[in-house]
């Protein structure tokens, strides 16, 4: 079942057995505020469930590009285009948010946005490997955040 992520009344639906709920929901609050802000664009998400196909997009990436696979659950997941760009993104149940931006006609602007909920650990698999800056946020506290560019074709 899809859900719009509302960003003035931040709901846990869908992310109950994540540790950090709260906190997650308000990352994911705070995209759908940039989102709607920005691209005047609905941030809906699916159960992972139910998304297996972006499941296996970002999954093909992270391989491909720098040898990541997560332990972690996802929870949910996004998948949208506006204007040129391509977006996936999801929701893990430790806390993490992964987003992949693609634009299609300019390979300069390709990248793999990873951002962590706060009162999360930093994943095992992105230990050493990234430097994460913060991020203050009305929504979600303080978000850390790094990210990588792609250079493959996707």
């Amino acid at each position: 079942m899809t859900y719009i992520v509302e960003f003035k009344n931040v709901s846990t639906v869908g992310l109950e057995s994540s540790p950090v709920a709260e906190a997650l929901a308000g990352l994911r609050a705070n995209e759908a505020r940039y989102f709607m802000n920005k691209y005047k664009h609905e941030f809906t998400v699916v159960p992972a469930d139910e998304s297996q196909e972006t499941l296996d997009y970002v999954n093909r990436i992270l391989k491909e590009e720098r040898d990541i696979e997560f332990a972690a659950k996802p929870l949910e997941t996004a998948r949208f285009q506006v204007e040129n760009i391509q977006f996936a993104y999801v929701f893990y149940e430790d806390g993490l948010g992964i987003n992949v931006m693609y634009t299609v006609d300019d390979p300069k602007k390709r990248a793999v946005g990873f951002k962590l909920s706060e009162g999360m650990e930093v994943p095992k698999e992105l230990e050493g490997k990234f430097k994460f800056a913060r991020q203050k946020s009305k929504l979600a506290g303080t978000i850390r955040g790094s990210f990588f560019v792609i250079k493959g074709q996707y």
